[in-house]
């Protein structure tokens, strides 16, 4: 088993990840966390943990499980937007078939604020690109 394990593991946080080395070099054979690092995916900084100096494998490591990470992380937010679309098309069908007054009194005022001031964000961000392709950049 330990030979199967990876040289780092990082702990997943709100903002990025505590970076640690997974080590089994030692007398009983356990496997060891060191914690080296912590990752900020948002703004891409890496802070050494303590007087901790990292390696350049360690640095690389780092820096692709961040790539990776960040590539994950928006691949989940379109998705997520998409569920969204799907649950739009589930409250419509909903509003039409089985909503009762009383729940529509409930809910009409929230959604159709929040729809108009998506319909008017995606409308404006469609016409920057658009007039962004059209300028030529």
């Amino acid at each position: 088993m330990a030979d199967d394990l990876p040289d780092y593991y990082f702990r997943i946080r709100e903002n990025g990840a505590v970076v640690f080395r997974v080590t089994t070099e030692n007398r009983q054979r356990r496997i060891e966390l060191d914690e080296i690092a912590t990752v900020n995916v948002k703004n891409g900084t890496v802070k050494p943990h303590g007087e901790v100096a990292l390696t350049q494998p360690d640095r690389d490591a780092i820096a692709t499980w961040l790539a990776a990470r960040v590539d994950q992380l928006a691949a989940r937010d379109v998705d997520d937007i998409l569920r969204a679309a799907d649950h739009l098309n589930l409250t419509a069908q909903w509003v039409q078939s089985r909503a009762s007054d009383d729940q529509l009194d409930a809910v009409t005022d929230a959604l159709l604020l929040a729809m108009h001031d998506l319909r008017t964000v995606l409308v404006r961000k469609k016409s920057e690109r658009i007039l962004g392709a059209s300028d030529g950049g």
